[in-house]
């Protein structure tokens, strides 16, 4: 009886009968040659707010088109400074070769807001910045501001993308940090992303997702990755555990980050490295393809698809997770590329 009822249960399960209750019948394939199981990620109707994206090179660019393929509407927080730069290149078809969806139309940014993601209201910005030249003719761009200014034109969001870190030190030793250098490392890389999900927890729908990025020198000694990012970085992730159950129970909505690899983006490129040497980010992605399980390049793309999944309802149960994306790299306890580990 048992068995009549598990080969009923699998036909049911595949679509079709494939066996008569009853009576014996041949063993048949438990799943297709070509799996016919699709589970898409679908975005459509959904709004993401994604901070931290000034150009195309980088994750944050990246995870953007992945939800535009989705069907998801895109906005963006750029900083300040950058603001024009970004608008005018968008404007001016500068990105018009990355904006390529896969199915040959181009992604759209439905709004770009400014953001300075180290200031939670007005009353935080001091004189010098209010009167630095960078931020002139543009008003609004602290958190708890940009945070109004998307309720207004959207109502309630889906999707929260924390994709920004700045550390003025990060080419300095522990050693040699400041203590204002560490402090303004922590609150540009780590505490901004408690103060988005602070302003914009109440205007996400239930079911939503806030996701950030971080980088294995949270757990792993990276020598050049300084000015005490590493700190920003295991804060980070720690606030994710914390904020998963917080936002949580008081918002519904799913809280991850994703460790992700090295990549060659205009800001990483900035760190180290004088003329004609190789930069930090060099170093790292060379390391990187020399000792992960995967050998071969991370892209981008690599990042941005898990992000879709993270924000998607197939994740809905996913929460307070740090996510590698990084050929495995964070699993290694040795370089294999070491001269110790050579053989004679």
């Amino acid at each position: 009886m048992m068995l009549a009822i598990l080969i009923a249960a699998s036909a049911v399960s595949g679509g079709r009968t494939a066996f008569a209750i009853g009576r014996v019948a041949p063993m048949a394939r438990v799943a297709r040659a070509v799996p016919q199981m699709v589970l898409p990620i679908d975005l459509k109707g959904k709004t993401a707010f994604v901070a931290g994206v000034a150009d195309s090179s980088g994750y944050g660019w990246a995870i953007c088109k992945a939800l535009a393929e989705a069907g998801a509407t895109i906005t963006v927080g750029t900083w300040p400074p950058v603001l024009g730069i970004f608008e005018k290149s968008l404007s001016s078809g500068k990105f018009d070769e990355d904006l390529v969806l896969s199915d040959g139309s181009k992604m759209v940014i439905s709004k770009v807001y400014p953001l300075d993601a180290t200031f939670d209201t007005p009353d935080d910005v001091p004189e010098d910045v209010k009167a630095n030249k960078r931020y002139a003719g543009i008003s609004g761009y602290t958190v708890s501001e940009a945070a109004k200014k998307v309720e207004t034109d959207y109502g309630k969001i889906d999707i929260l993308v924390h994709s920004l870190a700045n550390g003025p030190e990060v080419t300095k030793p522990l050693l040699e940090t400041s203590r204002k250098g560490y402090l303004a490392a922590t609150s540009a890389s780590a505490y901004s992303f408690v103060s988005l999900v602070q302003k914009f927890g109440p205007i996400m729908n239930k079911g939503g997702a806030c996701i950030s990025l971080s980088y294995i020198a949270s757990e792993r000694v990276i020598p050049g990755y300084g000015g005490g990012m590493s700190s920003a970085k295991a804060a980070l992730e720690s606030d994710t555990r914390v904020l998963a159950y917080e936002a949580g129970r008081k918002y519904a909505i799913t809280v991850n980050t994703i460790s992700a690899g090295a990549l060659k983006s205009r800001a990483a490129s900035a760190i180290g490295g004088t003329k004609g040497e190789k930069t930090f980010i060099e170093y790292a992605i060379d390391y990187a393809k020399a000792n992960a399980p995967l050998e071969k390049d991370l892209y981008s793309d690599d990042v941005g698809q898990v992000a879709a999944f993270l924000c998607s309802p197939l994740a809905g149960s996913v929460t307070g997770l740090t996510m590698y994306v990084d050929n495995g790299l964070h699993a290694m306890g040795l370089a294999v590329d070491s001269k110790a580990m050579q053989r004679d």
